[in-house]
């Protein structure tokens, strides 16, 4: 069997292999990325420009040790939808100033007082199911940008769908060489193909968008209400960041925590999204569809990211190819999503392998029971107009856990103590 090899972090790629290498990258990101705007009723140019921008950042900011693009978050939709109903989309940009201030600030902290705390508040039991959750419960997502959850599906987004996902899982495993490392991209043009071919392809957006457009860049407001009805997300991005960097170190090979450590990441991770308050774009965070990417190619390299990065600049200033690029339908997205979330969600088990979990320990299988049902249950939590469901929910549930374990073994009334 042949092994590919593994291009790290730090690695440089030939140009040859880096064009196509960064495309890939952006196209991964780029359906998930500009629904956000789309949801906000803005142009997805200024998003495009401040994804790579703060790409940049982030690899600037981790000295380079840390691969991962930053996308737009998901995690605003709810508080953030609220809030331009009520105030306009402008104080919505005041709040994405302020929870990207707020996680600056709670990355001094880790700085300061250091993350070894991580290993008591989510153990392997508890982040394994947590990161888990992070690929499973977008697995819908997939399969609705596909229209595969329609009442009646559309028999060519089926077809347009099964094409792209059996393309990208064929030639993850048989693609050979340079067609080894651009499965995804290789797939993504294949379902391109069989789109046009079904005719479901509308090019009237590239008919009458300018070659040359400049972002929409726009200022921020600043509203108390409107930054307090945001503000909570940032319980949600910061355990989200943490699932993020930890399954990416698994993929990687290296403690990505530690080195360039968590305080770096997540200082870049919310200075980015303070950056987009102030310009007029949406949060961003890292994107599980990179990381995603990087487990099926192994291709782990900052200056792929990067070439990414740029890549999306220059889209978000041409304004005939960032119509071209939105025309890529939800089938085609969808078919490389539903593969790319699947392998999040095994990254997950490989860090209760990994960590070799013992479930002959009643803390560990109540642990990971707890965080599962919980993420997969539908349960929902609300605080005031911040709900916590899903991995997040579990996210909570099992750092709440992991610290009464915790505190039950200091006080020695664990039954499996003695087992330390």
């Amino acid at each position: 069997m042949e092994n590919r090899r593994i291009i790290q972090v730090e690695e440089k790629v030939p140009p040859k292999l880096l064009i196509p290498l960064s495309i890939q990258h952006m196209f991964a990101m780029f359906g998930a990325s500009v629904l956000v705007p789309f949801l906000f009723g803005i142009n997805p140019a200024v998003v495009l420009f401040m994804n790579g921008v703060g790409t940049l950042l982030f690899i600037l900011i981790t000295k380079g040790k840390a691969p991962a693009y930053l996308g737009s978050s998901f995690a605003f939709i709810a508080p953030a939808s609220i809030v331009i109903s009520k105030f306009g989309y402008a104080y919505a940009l005041g709040g994405f100033v302020a929870v990207g201030f707020l996680g600056c600030i709670l990355s001094f902290v880790i700085y300061k007082f250091g993350s070894d705390w991580i290993d008591i508040v989510l153990p392997p039991a508890a982040m394994g199911p947590v990161v888990a959750l992070i690929g499973l419960e977008l697995s819908s997502t997939a399969a609705s940008n596909a229209g595969m959850l329609d009442e009646a599906v559309n028999p060519k987004n089926a077809v347009v769908f099964l094409v792209t996902l059996g393309v990208a899982v064929i030639g993850s495993v048989v693609f050979r060489k340079f067609l080894s490392v651009i499965p995804i991209l290789i797939a993504i043009l294949a379902g391109y193909a069989a789109a046009l071919l079904c005719g479901i392809v509308d090019f009237t957006e590239v008919a009458n968008a300018s070659v040359f457009a400049m972002p929409n860049f726009s200022a921020p407001k600043f509203n108390l209400q409107a930054v307090l009805i945001i503000l909570p997300v940032i319980l949600v991005i910061a355990s989200e960041h943490i699932g993020h960097q930890i399954v990416t170190g698994k993929i990687v090979g290296r403690d990505l925590i530690k080195d360039p450590g968590l305080h770096r990441s997540l200082f870049a991770d919310n200075f980015s999204t303070m950056i987009s308050g102030f310009i007029g774009s949406v949060p961003t965070t890292t994107y599980g569809e990179n990381i995603g990417v990087m487990a099926v190619t192994r291709v782990y390299s900052v200056y792929v990211i990067g070439g990414a990065a740029v890549l999306s600049i220059v889209c978000s200033f041409v304004g005939k190819l960032s119509a071209l690029i939105s025309t890529i339908p939800g089938p085609v997205i969808g078919g490389i999503s539903f593969l790319l979330y699947g392998m999040i969600g095994t990254s997950g088990i490989r860090i209760l392998v990994d960590g070799r979990v013992d479930y002959g320990r009643s803390r560990n299988l109540a642990l990971t029971s707890a965080i599962f049902v919980t993420g997969l249950s539908g349960i929902s939590v609300r605080f005031g107009q911040i709900e916590l469901k899903g991995m997040v929910l579990a996210c909570v549930v099992g750092m709440l856990l992991s610290l009464l374990f915790y505190v039950l073994d200091r006080f020695k009334l664990t039954n499996d103590f003695e087992e330390e």
